[in-house]
């Protein structure tokens, strides 16, 4: 459950490193707290520093800290109960930045994401995203 002033880690390469949230989008069923699969806007709270040689090139890193952007929530430390009766957590809250037209803002994504997602249509997140370990625990 992620509402106002909550903050997330950034797990894609989009320069970002921790984001605080402002506001849930369209999210009149559960009185502005955003879970996983829910879009938020959020503020750069922490990025990646801008070096010289990385000015210049292509792979300049497209956030500064104090850029609003929105983001979808990937996962929340709240365990979120599947249809099946488990529930899922992790260990952080995590978010993906997004531009206007509600893609992704990387090209890349550094952590293991909910499953939860592909249902609600974010399944190129779901894609692009590692596949956990053997070892992962299911509560």
């Amino acid at each position: 459950m992620i509402g106002l002033k909550g903050t997330l880690n950034v797990i894609d390469n989009s320069g970002a490193l921790l984001v605080e949230c402002v506001n849930v989008l369209k999210q009149k069923v559960n009185n502005g707290w955003g879970s996983v699969g829910d879009e938020i806007v959020c503020v750069v709270k922490r990025a990646r520093p801008i070096t010289a040689s990385q000015a210049a090139s292509a792979t300049a890193v497209k956030v500064r800290r104090g850029d609003v952007r929105r983001a979808v929530i990937v996962r929340t430390k709240k365990a979120v109960r599947r249809p099946d009766g488990r529930f899922i957590r992790f260990d952080d809250n995590a978010a993906v930045l997004l531009n206007n037209k509600r893609e992704m803002l990387g090209t890349r994504i550094g952590g293991v994401v909910s499953a939860d997602l592909r249902m609600k249509g974010w399944g190129k997140i779901v894609s692009l995203a590692p596949k956990p370990s053997i070892g992962t625990v299911v509560l």
